[in-house]
């Protein structure tokens, strides 16, 4: 890809057995999908990338399986991927080797035999513990199938787990914030997603935006669940080290804090996204005309942009502002430090006299601060 091959590699597994309402994910839906076609396909992705010099570095230092839904591929899955990829690549047992699953579909069979494959840390999408919230976003797991599948997970050895939660739902979806919020505590895993609900185009949930259906909403309650979880979660003793992310000391994630640090890393399967500075590229969304490209022999690459200039320092200032470690203080122009001492007198950063860190509060309009903190790197 690079003179800096990635060490940190993005696969994607498109399958699920059903689209939730708000999704606008590259996935396709099948309930039992075949493991091999799969594997085949980002094999012969892998192979062309390394016949072109583009390929991964010989040892990696993260792995992360996305989705879709993994965890629909069956147990031998991973064995297949970790064969396909190298083992010298994964062997290693300083590597953070994440895999998505959802609730219904991590027993205790597939757990057992990602353990074995490798895989080291598991993402969780349990998104709420009401069944009437569960029902409304087309989710197939019941309030009861985080923690089975968590218990699964540490039957086999895999302890690093982290559970996503969706908050700001539509006015009409009879929802508890706080009982969810005291749910995923009593599950007592080191890591914690949060994500707001975004009405995005095409997806059945815009379709009943439009339609009237459903009602996004209000503003005051995403900034109100987003502040409630934030003091809580924090409270419980975890670390809220990125916009949307919590830890417990030493379970933040490293892949993607790759993403976050702009370092390089390669993606493979469909819509997956690599980068090689400054070169970002992406591949089809599609699954079908994924699988098909390779079929022919062909790259599945859809596009690729160069990050440069002021598009790049942009990037790097909304990426170090979305993490706790936030931006060096020493060396801003006089615009830019006075802009920061205005936010910490908001309420929206913090300032220690090394670095500049937005708050929870700041988070929630990160997009304006970003902006505005460029725009004054502009006037010197």
């Amino acid at each position: 890809m690079s003179a800096e091959a990635a060490r940190s590699v993005y696969v994607h597994a498109p399958f699920c057995a059903r689209r939730c309402v708000y999704c606008d994910f590259a996935v396709t839906v099948e309930r039992a999908p075949d493991a091999r076609p799969w594997l085949r396909a980002v094999a012969a992705e892998l192979a062309l990338l390394e016949r072109a010099g583009e390929g991964p570095a010989e040892r990696l230092d993260t792995l992360y399986v996305g989705g879709g839904t993994p965890s629909l591929l069956g147990a031998d899955a991973m064995a297949g991927l970790a064969e396909l990829l190298g083992t010298g690549r994964v062997d290693d047992p300083a590597i953070e080797w994440t895999a998505e699953a959802n609730p219904e579909s991590l027993t205790r069979e597939v757990a057992a035999g990602w353990a074995a494959a490798g895989v080291n840390r598991i993402s969780l999408g349990a998104q709420s513990f009401s069944a009437a919230a569960l029902r409304w976003m087309g989710r197939l797991h019941g309030p009861d199938g985080p923690r089975r599948a968590v218990d699964a997970a540490r039957e086999a050895g895999i302890t690093n787990l982290s559970v996503d939660l969706i908050f700001a739902l539509p006015r009409h979806v009879e929802r508890d914030w706080e009982a969810d919020l005291e749910a995923v505590l009593a599950l007592d895993v080191p890591h914690v997603s949060l994500y707001g609900l975004t009405v995005e185009e095409g997806t059945p949930l815009h379709r009943q935006v439009l339609e009237g259906r459903a009602r996004p909403a209000p503003e005051g309650r995403y900034r109100e669940e987003y502040l409630r979880a934030a003091t809580v979660l924090s409270a419980a003793g975890y670390e809220h080290y990125e916009v949307s992310n919590f830890a417990r000391p030493g379970h933040r994630s490293r892949h993607n804090a790759v993403y976050w640090s702009g370092r390089p890393y390669l993606g493979l399967g469909s819509g997956a996204h690599s980068y090689a500075p400054p070169t970002r590229r992406w591949n089809v969304r599609d699954w079908a005309a994924y699988e098909a490209a390779l079929a022919e022999g062909r790259r599945p690459e859809d596009g690729r942009e160069r990050v440069e200039g002021a598009a790049q320092r942009l990037e790097r200032l909304w990426l170090a502002l979305r993490t706790s470690d936030g931006i060096a203080a020493d060396g801003l122009p006089p615009a830019a430090a006075e802009l920061a001492r205005r936010w910490c007198g908001q309420g929206l950063a913090r300032a220690d006299g090394t670095r500049v860190r937005l708050t929870p509060e700041g988070w929630l309009v990160m997009d304006r601060l970003t902006l505005d903190l460029e725009g004054a790197f502009g006037e010197g």
